[in-house]
């Protein structure tokens, strides 16, 4: 069985290949049973959220994966996120590789966003704002580059040195102009795509604030009690989800807008099954507010771990 580090999971696992395989695999689907979830206490500090995400292609693949979100890792300067990611024959259940799970979940996510966006965000977009500072800030930014032509990144955060921090990665790895704020209405306000990823319980990214044409990214708040846009941004939206069952249930920004009737079921323009498939269209017009929330699905992952099984086997048979 091959064990794949962090460095190695990311390396097999180039933004442009796996937002394809994440197109190819929600266009043909999979099994995908419902995920466990459950909440951990940790004395003295916010919950804890740990998930079992299990998924297979009969014959072919299956995996399972078991990753842990701790939000008040922040203050210890660790990350919120690990696990790990185990592939399988779905033939013979023998195993094939062990994946860092924090990478997979970051990278897939991103990946999963750029996806959307290709669909959803102006084929001219070229202003990302990035509220929120952690793992998943310098991921979407990446693999947002991968699918519109992003010249300027904006980054907000609740922490001035860390937006500044990922500010300046970013001007290293992407060669854009990137930049800190301090004034997220007024970023907001100039976005051709806002892409949020916080842990927040309240609404950051204001639907006042939208303009004309502008793509709301929503992969934090994770829980149906947390929430990173308004009501006012709900009801000014064109609103797509990852997967209808997991976003109306899970994700705040979708689950609280159906609880209080701001939002319909059948409101909901589409999910990635039904953009893939050609069965909901993508962007309208120039104008129109497109909102995408996303909650993560084991179809991702899935997709993911194949890809980075297949690369690195492959490479392997090349150096020998």
């Amino acid at each position: 069985m091959r064990v794949m580090n962090a460095v190695e999971t990311a390396e097999a696992l180039p933004y442009p290949a796996l937002i394809e395989a994440l197109r190819d695999m929600f266009r043909s689907g999979c099994e995908m049973p419902l995920r466990h979830h459950h909440t951990v206490a940790v004395p003295g500090e916010p919950d804890a959220t740990l998930l079992l995400m299990p998924a297979w292609v009969p014959g072919r693949y299956m995996g399972v994966k078991l990753v842990s979100v701790f939000p008040g890792n922040v203050t210890r300067g660790l990350p919120s996120i690990s696990g790990q990611y185990m592939l399988s024959d779905a033939t013979t259940g023998a195993g094939l590789a062990l994946l860092d799970g924090a990478v997979l979940t970051a990278r897939r996510t991103a990946a999963a966003s750029a996806l959307a966006a290709d669909y959803l965000a102006r084929r001219d977009a070229g202003h990302l704002v990035i509220v929120g500072t952690g793992s998943l800030s310098r991921a979407l930014a990446e693999a947002h580059s991968q699918v519109r032509p992003i010249r300027k990144v904006t980054v907000w955060g609740r922490r001035a040195e860390a937006a500044e921090a990922v500010a300046a990665d970013l001007r290293a790895t992407l060669g854009c102009e990137a930049l800190a704020t301090t004034d997220l209405e007024g970023a907001v306000r100039r976005a051709d795509i806002v892409s949020a990823a916080t842990m927040s319980q309240t609404p950051l990214v204001l639907g006042e604030w939208l303009a004309e044409g502008c793509h709301v990214d929503l992969v934090g708040a994770y829980k149906p009690t947390m929430r990173e846009s308004d009501d006012t941004a709900i009801r000014r939206a064109r609103v797509h989800v990852d997967t209808r069952a997991g976003a109306m249930k899970e994700g705040g920004d979708i689950a609280l807008p159906l609880a209080s009737g701001v939002l319909s079921a059948e409101a909901i323009a589409g999910d990635l099954y039904d953009l893939t498939r050609g069965l909901a269209p993508g962007r309208q017009t120039a104008a129109e507010i497109t909102l995408f929330k996303s909650v993560g699905a084991a179809l991702e992952d899935l997709a993911g771990a194949i890809l980075a099984f297949e690369a690195s086997t492959a490479a392997k048979a090349q150096t020998q």
